[in-house]
C-alpha cells in the first residue's frame, strides 16, 4: 500500500469519540536499521489520547522492532536511521539515554509479554512495583508500601497486602501478568504498550486479564497501543488495527474493515488464518466440515485411559496431597485426533505425561493397543514408548541447542538402536522431506531455524521411530497464526498419510475446532464432558465449557 494511503486510512479510520486534537504518540516515515541493514521502512501512524490501537502481523513484521525504537530500547547494533517518533509534542527520536529513562515509565508504559523473564525471581514482587514506584519519583517508605498495595489490588490481585511480600514463583500466571500491569501503572503513564501480554495465557485467564486491563487504561484515560498475532484478540479489544508485514505498514482501519473488508492479500491470510475468527452461531464457534464426521475406527481405540489417579506429596506438609487427576476415562480411536482442553491447572498435562510414561499414575492405568505402560515389563515398556511420541510447547527448549537438526532427529533412532549411520542418515532426509523442510538444515542448528522451522524438527523427531500416536501439548500455542496454520495442515497431511493417532492438549478450543474428532474437557483434575467436537461446541452441556468458548477472542467478529 502507498504511503499516501497510509495516511489517509490513519486519519479517517476508527477515531473514536474520547480521541480528539493532536494525537499523543506520532510516529512518521520510521527507518530502523541493524548495521547498515533497514527492517522498517517509512512506517507512519498515530495513536490518539484515549484511544486503543493494535498492530498485528506475523513473527519477523517489525512489530517488535517499532516498539524498541519507541521505548530507545532496539537491541544490538539496532539504531533509528530515518523519521521521527513524538510524543506528546516532544520528538524522542533522538533523545539519549538519560531523557528517555525519564519517559519510559512515567510517560510510556510498558507490560512485556512473559512474566517470568520479566520478573526478578529472587526479589519480592512488592519490592519490584515500590522500584518502580520510586524510579517515577514516589518517595518514603511507607507511602511506597502503601502505593504498591493499592496497585496491587487495582490489578486484581487478592490478598494484596499480605502478597506483597511473596516471590513470583508463590504466584499463577495469570497472577504474574498482574503484577507486571501494576508494575507498568505505577508511573500513570500516558501511554501503555502491551507487547503479546496474554499470549502464554488460557483462555478464561487471558479475558480476564484482558478485561481488567480495559478497565484500567479506561478509568485513566490511558492510551493503549497493543502487540498481538491474533487479529481476533484485536479487533476484541482496540478501536483501530495496523497491519504490519516485513518492516511495512500495509493496511489499516477499524475492527469490522479489517476483518470484512480487508484490502490487502496478507490480511486476508491473516483473517483466515486466524482460528478465533472462524464462524460461530449463536455465539458457539462452528465445526469445520471435514473433521465433523469421526472416522469409522472408535471399536479400535489405541489409547484407552482407565479411571487414572494422580495424587502429588505437598512439600513441607506433612501427610498432605495434591489430587492433580481425578477418575479420568476417555479413549483414543486409531487414526483420529481427540483433544483434551482446559485452562491452567485442570490436569491436562499431567494426563499425557503418565501415557507417555514420564509419571507413574496414584490408581487407574493408560492402555496403548490393551497393554499398560506402567504395568509392562522393561522390554514391553520400550516397545510401547517407540509407539507414543510427544511433541511440546516449546520447541527450542525441547531441543538441545549445541545438536546439529540431523543429530536431533536421529536421536530416538541411536536411543532405540535402529540401523546404522548410513540408513539413519537417509531416514533424516526423508523425515524432512516429510515435514517440508529442506534436507540442507541437516547440519543447521535450532537457533538458525524461525520457531515454525524448529516446531517441524520436533515433528520429524517424534516420527523418527515410527510411532503410531503422536502427544502434542500446545505444540502450536507459541506460534503466530500464519504458521501454526502451517503446522496444523502440516499434522493434517501427516495423519491422513500416515494414519497417525494424536492426543492433542491445548487450552484453545478455536484451535481444536480445526484439528480434532473428538474433545476431552478438563477442570480441577476432573473430566467434565466429552464427545464429539460438534456435539460439545454446538450443544455444550456444561456451563464451564460454555465458558471456555464464550472466551476466544473474536467470537463477536466471527462470520
Amino acid at each position: 500500500m502507498q504511503q499516501d494511503v497510509n495516511e489517509s486510512a490513519f486519519h479517517d479510520a476508527g477515531q473514536i469519540g474520547t480521541a480528539s486534537g493532536a494525537p499523543l504518540l506520532e510516529v512518521q516515515n520510521l527507518e530502523v536499521s541493524f548495521g547498515e541493514a533497514p527492517v522498517l521502512k517509512s512506517v507512519s501512524f498515530t495513536v490518539n489520547r484515549g484511544e486503543r490501537v493494535a498492530i498485528v502481523g506475523q513473527s519477523g513484521s517489525g512489530k517488535s522492532t517499532s516498539i524498541g525504537a519507541i521505548l530507545g530500547l532496539l537491541p544490538g547494533n539496532g539504531h533509528i536511521s530515518g523519521g521521527t517518533i513524538t510524543l506528546d509534542g516532544q520528538i524522542i527520536s533522538g533523545a539519549g539515554e538519560q531523557q528517555m529513562r525519564q519517559i519510559r515509565g512515567r510517560k510510556i508504559g510498558l507490560v512485556p509479554q512473559d512474566p517470568m523473564s520479566n520478573l526478578n525471581p529472587v526479589m519480592k514482587v512488592g519490592a519490584q512495583i515500590a522500584d518502580a514506584l520510586a524510579a517515577a519519583g514516589h518517595r518514603g517508605r511507607a507511602n511506597i508500601r502503601q502505593r504498591a498495595v493499592a496497585l496491587m489490588t487495582e490489578a486484581g490481585i487478592p490478598d494484596a497486602a499480605r502478597r506483597y511480600s511473596q516471590f513470583p514463583h508463590e504466584f499463577s500466571g495469570g497472577m504474574r501478568q498482574r503484577m507486571l500491569i501494576a508494575i507498568s501503572l505505577a508511573g500513570e503513564p500516558e501511554l501503555l504498550i502491551a507487547d503479546e501480554p496474554t499470549s502464554a495465557l488460557d483462555v478464561t485467564v487471558q479475558r480476564q486479564i484482558l478485561d481488567h486491563l480495559q478497565t484500567l487504561v479506561d478509568a485513566r484515560g490511558t492510551s493503549l497501543l497493543f502487540i498481538t498475532h491474533d487479529l481476533g484478540l484485536a479487533a476484541d479489544r482496540t478501536d483501530r488495527i495496523i497491519v504490519m508485514s516485513e518492516g511495512k505498514i500495509v493496511e489499516v482501519g477499524t475492527p469490522q474493515e479489517i476483518l470484512f473488508q480487508p484490502q490487502e492479500e496478507y490480511t486476508r491470510r491473516l483473517v483466515a488464518a486466524a482460528p478465533s475468527l472462524l464462524a460461530t452461531v449463536s455465539g458457539v464457534v462452528e465445526v469445520m466440515p471435514e473433521l465433523s464426521e469421526v472416522p469409522d475406527t472408535l471399536g479400535n481405540p489405541i489409547l484407552e485411559v482407565k479411571g487414572l489417579v494422580k495424587e502429588f506429596r505437598l512439600r513441607n506438609q506433612r501427610g498432605a496431597t495434591f489430587l492433580a487427576v481425578d477418575n479420568v476415562k476417555f479413549s483414543v480411536a486409531r487414526g483420529t485426533t481427540t483433544a483434551i482442553v482446559g485452562e491452567s491447572g485442570s490436569g491436562k498435562t499431567t494426563v499425557a505425561r503418565i501415557i507417555l510414561g514420564l509419571e507413574n499414575a496414584s490408581s487407574g492405568e493408560a492402555l496403548i493397543d490393551g497393554m499398560s505402560i506402567s504395568g509392562s515389563q522393561a522390554q514391553d515398556r520400550r516397545a510401547l514408548r517407540r509407539k507414543v511420541q510427544p511433541v511440546f510447547q516449546d520447541p527450542y527448549g525441547s531441543l538441545d541447542p549445541t545438536y546439529s537438526i540431523e543429530r536431533l532427529i536421529d536421536e530416538p533412532l541411536r536411543v532405540f538402536k535402529v540401523g546404522d549411520r548410513s540408513s539413519r542418515q537417509a531416514r533424516v532426509a526423508q523425515l524432512l522431506d516429510q515435514v517440508a523442510l529442506p534436507r540442507g538444515v541437516a547440519q543447521r542448528r535450532p537457533n538458525e531455524l524461525s520457531g515454525g522451522q524448529r516446531q517441524r524438527v520436533a515433528i520429524a523427531r517424534a516420527l523418527a521411530s515410527e510411532p503410531e500416536m503422536l502427544i502434542c501439548d500446545e505444540a502450536v500455542s507459541a506460534l503466530d497464526v500464519l504458521v501454526q496454520e502451517q503446522i496444523l495442515a502440516l499434522l493434517k497431511e501427516l495423519q491422513d498419510g500416515l494414519g497417525l493417532s494424536y492426543l492433542f492438549i491445548t487450552h484453545d478450543l478455536a484451535v481444536v475446532r480445526q484439528i480434532a474428532h473428538q474433545v476431552v474437557v478438563m477442570k480441577s483434575g476432573r473430566v467434565i464432558e466429552d464427545g464429539s467436537v460438534e456435539k460439545v461446541f454446538m450443544t455444550p452441556e456444561d456451563e464451564y465449557t460454555r465458558e471456555l468458548l464464550g472466551a476466544i477472542p473474536g467470537a463477536a467478529f466471527a462470520r
